[in-house]
């Protein structure tokens, strides 16, 4: 019989001196990373080889930029960026959200590390990020041979799942080290709209009807639906998504989100992390009217499916005149990844009041040119997010283009039509190309 002992309560420093020079380390998305641990990592000196899986760092951590650290990155985000362009051994590991776990599972570290609240009753709470890494936590705090590091953080929201099935907790006694900590959660600014934003925010808004289900992710565009959708009549939301966000919080405080007939998890908006102010982890704490679930639940289609007149709203980097769309990968650079973009968007097709929503700005300017988002075909080498015959609708500030049914040449067509004016001739001229062979 295996005896459990009380968790070793140490520093960061005496936690990172408990790897070894060769190691493996498993970290969630950004929002469960340990940041005294992660930093104190960087004043380590004698790495030999440290193999990272993560994804979505909220900072920037000296020892990835080490020439010894290898990182399999889930998500890229700014850090990853400005690593990879620096010279780090970054790399992604292809695979939506709610494929974490088993890639996780399969990396099998010998470490694994999370940030958490103080809990109840001999447990400590996951606070903002339930993901997918709770089982290998889990695994790794019943393996003797593994190490499970937990930063415990009482400025961190303690946050609510659904129990029994749905716990965001772990028991403190599979817990081997115990780092405390007193730094504030990282805050994300709300970025500030623009007039483009504000416009394609109102069109996309136009297609949330009275208790409809929302899901919306980062950005100005999805807070800036919020905070319409919070001003105008209406209401009897429900919430589905995976992040929650500002914007959502907004809505529940405006009293527009009762969740009382969504179809699946009534009576709770549901997600499975959060990223924003310190407003929304004070609002979050305590808070059971938002469930933290599970990702294979919360971004697994035939569960979204189930809601009501679900809406989802996703950015794109490209758009081509076929439907296909490039959200992640772009030029040859890595921008982000695919977290759950494509499971909410194959999650709203298969009833008529569910919309999946594409949103992009119609252009952008590269070295000083102006180009078209809405492009004739995707240049040779893009890497495509989500394939045509999953594309719902498309939002540009010119207008929504709402493809479902369409043939090739019809949804051309209708896609050339909310592109910029000045690239809307060239893409018509195109459209009548398609679809003829």
């Amino acid at each position: 019989m295996i005896v459990r002992m009380a968790p070793r309560t140490c520093t960061p420093d005496e936690a990172v001196a408990l790897l070894s020079a060769e190691d493996t380390l498993g970290l969630g998305l950004g929002p469960g990373n340990p940041d005294a641990f992660l930093t104190a990592l960087g004043r380590r000196t004698d790495w030999r080889s440290l193999t990272v899986g993560g994804a979505l760092l909220l900072g920037y951590y000296d020892v990835f930029a080490r020439p010894t650290t290898h990182y399999r990155c889930g998500f890229f985000g700014p850090a990853e960026r400005i690593l990879l362009a620096g010279g780090a051994d970054v790399e992604l590991v292809p695979g939506g959200f709610r494929q974490f776990a088993p890639i996780l599972a399969r990396f099998a570290p010998r470490v694994m590390a999370v940030q958490a609240a103080p809990g109840r009753d001999g447990e400590v709470n996951l606070s903002l990020h339930l993901g997918a890494t709770r089982p290998e936590l889990l695994a790794a705090g019943r393996d003797p041979d593994r190490l499970l590091v937990v930063e415990l953080n009482p400025n961190l929201p303690r946050t609510s799942g659904l129990p029994p099935e749905y716990r965001n907790t772990l028991p403190l006694e599979l817990v081997d080290v115990v780092v405390e900590a007193d730094g504030p959660p990282y805050a994300l600014a709300e970025s500030a709209p623009d007039e483009v934003d504000v416009a394609i925010a109102e069109i996309a808004a136009s297609f949330v009807t009275e208790g409809a289900t929302l899901q919306t992710g980062i950005g100005a565009v999805p807070s800036m639906v919020a905070t319409r959708l919070a001003e105008r009549p209406g209401g009897h939301y429900g919430v589905h998504s995976e992040m929650f966000t500002d914007g959502l919080m907004h809505l529940h405080q405006a009293g527009k989100v009762d969740n009382a007939s969504k179809g699946v998890f009534d009576g709770h908006s549901v997600t499975t992390f959060a990223l924003g102010s310190p407003e929304l982890y004070a609002w979050l704490d305590g808070n059971e009217d938002v469930a933290f679930l599970p990702v294979d639940v919360v971004n697994d289609p035939t569960v979204i499916g189930r809601n009501r007149s679900l809406v989802s709203i996703n950015g794109a980097l490209s758009v081509d005149l076929y439907g296909q769309v490039v959200a992640d990968h772009i030029d040859g650079r890595q921008v982000s990844g695919v977290g759950g973009h494509e499971d909410f968007v194959a999650g709203t097709e298969l009833r008529l009041d569910d919309h999946s929503l594409i949103c992009l700005r119609s252009t952008v300017t590269v070295g000083g040119e102006l180009r078209s988002r809405i492009v004739p075909l995707l240049p040779q080498g893009s890497i495509v997010s989500t394939p045509r015959h999953h594309l719902g609708v498309v939002v540009t500030e010119y207008g929504a283009a709402d493809v479902v049914g369409m043939t090739v040449r019809e949804r051309a067509r209708a896609l050339a039509e909310i592109a910029h004016p000045d690239f809307r001739a060239e893409l018509r001229a195109a459209a009548e190309t398609l679809g003829r062979r």
